[in-house]
């Protein structure tokens, strides 16, 4: 259940947004940064990839809630706190929540200067750009796999890092984006299929997916709506089965095909070539597609806030909000 009205929560959830649109990710001491350390030492510390299946999984899964469930519910009693002391005081703590969660402008910070590079044709300083955000390899990656790369982490990221955080605050508020956001960094590294981690880190990539279900669906839907709907919505229908993840394919799909921008197929990863199946139609990836994909991330964003603030009014006309 929300802890805040909806009104309030509305009102908190647009607060979050312009935290981050005016401070963005700090640069000292940053939430995730600490987590992601305390995550990386408790796996190297419970993994035991000789062990039996069962056993590793079992390992993965109570290592999951301890990382998740332990701050959420952290969170969960402190905005309670709060609210006994004073209910602005728990409106600012689930505001502040949100833009710890949110990764907007951190997004279009680390992606346009990869477009900025390729207009300028530097691409040993695209391939760097490139190298910090996706895990494929770059070292002589050339312009159009560089721009798919940066295109298809706009999208994809957009619904990790901005939708399905703005959806289950909406949802559960602090401690629900907490958890999302926790779940899905540890989905981030622990959730790979190679050997060391198969097996421990499936309950972190299987409950990412149920908690993405929604969301991904939501932001493929917004991200059609804002586009070339129906070819964005062909797309979706017809490519994002044969994708590996079951989130990402709807996303990146439409997500693609609204912007008319061929994506998908080979990459290196770690050494290894993947053939991977099409997104989207249209010309091969440039610089000016990867900018097109960030401002179709920035329309929804103000999509979703806009209608998220016209539900008020509409929930107290129903008697649903005070």
């Amino acid at each position: 259940m929300i802890m805040l009205s909806w009104p309030a929560c509305v009102a908190a959830a647009i607060s979050g947004v312009l935290l981050d649109r005016w401070l963005g990710e700090p640069r000292r001491w940053h939430p995730l940064v600490g987590f992601g350390r305390l995550a990386a030492a408790l796996e190297r510390r419970l993994n035991r990839p000789e062990r039996a299946n069962l056993r590793q999984r079992i390992a993965g899964l109570l290592a999951w809630a301890l990382m998740v469930l332990g701050p959420a519910t952290v969170a969960w009693l402190l905005v309670d706190l709060a609210r006994a002391v004073h209910p602005a005081l728990s409106w600012l703590l689930h505001a502040i929540a949100l833009y710890a969660a949110l990764g907007a402008r951190s997004l279009d910070q680390h992606i346009a200067p990869i477009a900025s590079a390729l207009a300028q044709g530097d691409l040993p300083a695209a391939r760097a750009l490139t190298a910090r955000i996706v895990s494929r390899d770059t070292h002589d990656a050339d312009t159009e796999a560089l721009a798919r790369a940066a295109c298809e982490s706009a999208l994809e990221n957009g619904n990790d890092a901005i939708f399905g955080a703005l959806f289950w605050f909406l949802v559960g508020g602090a401690p629900a984006v907490i958890a999302f956001r926790l779940a899905n960094t540890l989905d981030a590294m622990w959730g790979y299929r190679t050997p060391r981690l198969l097996m421990f880190g499936w309950a972190a990539a299987r409950i990412d997916d149920l908690l993405n279900l929604i969301p991904a669906r939501l932001t493929a839907l917004s991200y059609a709506l804002l586009g070339a709907t129906s070819q964005a919505l062909r797309c979706w229908r017809t490519q994002a089965g044969a994708w590996s993840s079951p989130n990402a394919g709807p996303v990146m799909a439409a997500g693609a095909g609204a912007v008319g921008v061929a994506l998908g197929g080979g990459a290196r990863y770690h050494g290894e070539w993947e053939e991977r199946p099409p997104l989207g139609a249209g010309q091969p990836p440039g610089a000016a597609h990867v900018h097109a994909c960030l401002r179709l991330v920035q329309r929804t964003l103000w999509l979703w806030l806009g209608l998220a603030m016209v539900s008020v009014p509409v929930a107290r006309a129903l008697g649903l909000a005070s």
